[in-house]
């Protein structure tokens, strides 16, 4: 249990944005249910149509439900923000909302290197991947993501717990986050930066190289197919997740190339809410709007329920 005097946790959020506000809550409100409805689509279009049974699939309704974890920890807090400028909740849901924060962004870090090597397997050795991805291997990939997000994230919540907090209790931000936990500490709190820091290699570093070093292989299996058409339609099934991963990263890279403080600080929160509440925002449209079974199956199933309709009239 952590050594704290405080009780809560006040959140600056969205402030000098008072004639904003409603604007602002209006927003997230639209963005949270179109975030939820749509992450939902994408399951239980997956769950339904026997033809999105395949590994790749799978894995989309896992991200979807990633993101719809991430959003739900995140956005709900936010909204209460705009509506009240500064919102305080406590301390100890401030340290609950950084864990599933941080347990969201690890497992979707994890499962984004796994599907990039679905698709390695996919496109360089067609002949062995129904053997090697199959639907055992799929489930122990999903459930191994999990479990070790769930302990890295545990190691550096403990580890934040074991700090001193005795004031101040004002966050600059709309989420709790590592750099602003530390700030409120008054102990020394080198050490969990330290594991910050190692954490961020393990969940941020080494899948990204995992991701990198599969495309490669894709890019130069792609480059060996002799016909154009042949090159389009492979790249076709892996670049939705290229997208995907190319925003996903490419937000949390840039939030390490901006310090915490002074000026950035309104940078770091528009790269936080892109991959916090625009990615996953983005996710389903991407994957539904550019792939051919989802659509498909999207048609279908509105084609069964109008027939339904048609059917009770």
């Amino acid at each position: 249990m952590w050594k704290s005097n405080l009780t809560t946790v006040v959140f600056l959020g969205f402030h000098n944005m008072d004639t904003f506000n409603i604007a602002v809550y209006i927003l997230l409100l639209m963005i949270y249910i179109v975030t939820i409805c749509g992450n939902l689509l994408i399951i239980v279009l997956v769950l339904w149509c026997k033809t999105l049974h395949s590994p790749m699939y799978f894995f989309l309704t896992q991200l979807s439900l990633m993101d719809i974890m991430l959003t739900t920890d995140i956005i709900p807090n936010m909204l209460n923000i705009a509506l009240h400028e500064q919102t305080s909740i406590s301390f100890s849901s401030c340290i609950t909302q950084f864990y599933f924060s941080c347990l969201s962004l690890a497992s979707e870090c994890f499962l984004l290197t796994v599907m990039s090597y679905d698709r390695y397997l996919a496109i360089c050795t067609p002949l062995h991947y129904a053997t090697i991805m199959n639907h055992a291997v799929c489930c122990k990939s999903i459930f191994v993501s999990w479990l070790w997000s769930c302990c890295l994230v545990l190691i550096l919540t403990l580890s934040i717990c074991q700090l001193q907090f005795c004031g101040p209790n004002t966050i600059d931000h709309f989420l709790c986050d590592l750099n602003a936990l530390v700030q409120l500490s008054c102990s020394d709190a080198s050490i969990v930066q330290v594991e910050g820091m190692i954490l961020s290699f393990h969940v941020i570093v080494l899948p990204f190289l995992v991701i990198v070093a599969s495309y490669t292989c894709i890019v130069f299996t792609i480059k060996k197919i002799p016909s154009f058409s042949g090159r389009m339609k492979s790249f076709s099934t892996c670049s939705s997740h290229l997208t995907v991963v190319s925003i996903f990263y490419g937000t949390l890279i840039s939030m390490y190339m901006f310090p915490d403080e002074g000026q950035s600080q309104i940078i770091n929160k528009i790269l936080v809410m892109l991959y916090t509440v625009f990615t996953p925002l983005s996710n389903p449209f991407i994957y539904s709007l550019r792939n051919k079974d989802i659509k498909a199956a999207l048609r279908k199933a509105v084609n069964k329920i109008r027939v339904t309709i048609l059917i009770l009239e």
